[in-house]
């Protein structure tokens, strides 16, 4: 999908929750979050008294395990779904512990695709590099069970909606889903905001190698931007605070802008032997040279671990220029 056709789906996306009826006037929201075990994931839930959509299933059936035991503290409505919202293990690691309950997984078709790549990518690192996990205890994603193209009006028993977009434009990785929960007036958009805590700098998985889009993560975000930054609208995404829809686009378009900036001139400061230097034994020490001028940059973020172990795409992305 290119920018015009995700105006327009947009533009489709909003002006259909704006509509009357099924708007889960009465929903409620309760976050999970993991800790750096789980890579400090959200796990959002929308209660709308009689049933719970969850968004995003942790990193390992552990922490899944421990989302959905944090969840009966405050409701006993149960999960009937789970939204995958884009191919990252700490989306899709734990969803087999939500299919087990009986929750539908959904997820777009271009998260469908991209599993597998990124999967195969990760568990390679975090097996065979990390050494984090033995082979046979590194979870294996589910099948999906309900996919859409560029947009979904889930409906629940009881007529209320949550309508769900797939922006088809790469943002923290390959492609993006965004949720809208009409009476509640919340926008949850996965990693595509990170308010006050650093963002995951690795790029989408394509073809074996992580490709960091920082361009196209912008543009999704003034899209979003564009339809919901005038309105009370308040976001939730992945990682970060909860704030209004204006605060959250413009903090992360200005962050963005500055983190592309940052690492342009370390590479660049590098020379001729940024190649070597940023894929060789040294890797790490220029990695954890580049979080220490975040935080400068950044005094107030949160986080900063997702700069040392994320910022190499970025980086990297840089060499070919």
């Amino acid at each position: 999908m290119n920018y015009v056709k995700l105006l327009t789906a947009t533009a489709l996306f909003s002006a259909c929750v704006s509509s009357q009826g099924g708007n889960m006037n009465n929903s409620q929201i309760f976050v999970y979050e993991s800790g750096p075990e789980g890579f400090n994931t959200k796990t959002i839930f929308v209660d709308n008294g009689e049933e719970v959509v969850a968004f995003d299933a942790q990193f390992t059936p552990v922490l899944a395990e421990a989302s959905l035991k944090f969840l009966s503290t405050k409701t006993k409505s149960p999960v009937t779904h789970l939204v995958i919202t884009h191919p990252n293990p700490d989306k899709f690691n734990g969803a087999s512990v939500y299919k087990k309950i009986g929750a539908k997984i959904v997820a777009s078709e271009l998260t469908a695709a991209n599993i597998a790549g990124t999967h195969a990518y990760k568990k390679y690192f975090f097996v065979e590099m990390a050494k984090m996990f033995k082979e046979s205890e590194y979870p294996t994603p589910v099948g999906i069970d309900q996919t859409f193209g560029s947009r979904l009006e889930l409906r629940l028993a009881n007529g209320d909606r949550i309508e769900l977009m797939e922006t088809g434009l790469a943002g923290v990785s390959t492609n993006q889903t965004v949720a809208f929960v009409p009476g509640a007036r919340v926008l949850i958009v996965g990693d595509l905001v990170h308010n006050k805590a650093h963002a995951w700098l690795e790029g989408g998985i394509v073809g074996g190698q992580a490709v960091p889009t920082i361009a196209s993560w912008i543009k999704n975000l003034e899209v979003l931007a564009k339809e919901f930054g005038d309105s009370d609208v308040k976001v939730f995404g992945g990682r970060g605070e909860t704030v209004s829809a204006r605060e959250a686009f413009d903090e992360q378009i200005s962050y963005l802008k500055k983190a592309d900036q940052i690492v342009s001139s370390y590479v660049k400061k590098l020379g001729s032997r940024a190649a070597e230097e940023l894929s060789g034994a040294k890797a790490g020490e220029h990695h954890a040279a580049l979080t220490k001028e975040f935080k400068a940059s950044f005094p107030e973020y949160k986080l900063s671990y997702m700069i040392q172990y994320g910022v190499y795409g970025l980086a990297n992305s840089k060499l070919a220029r």
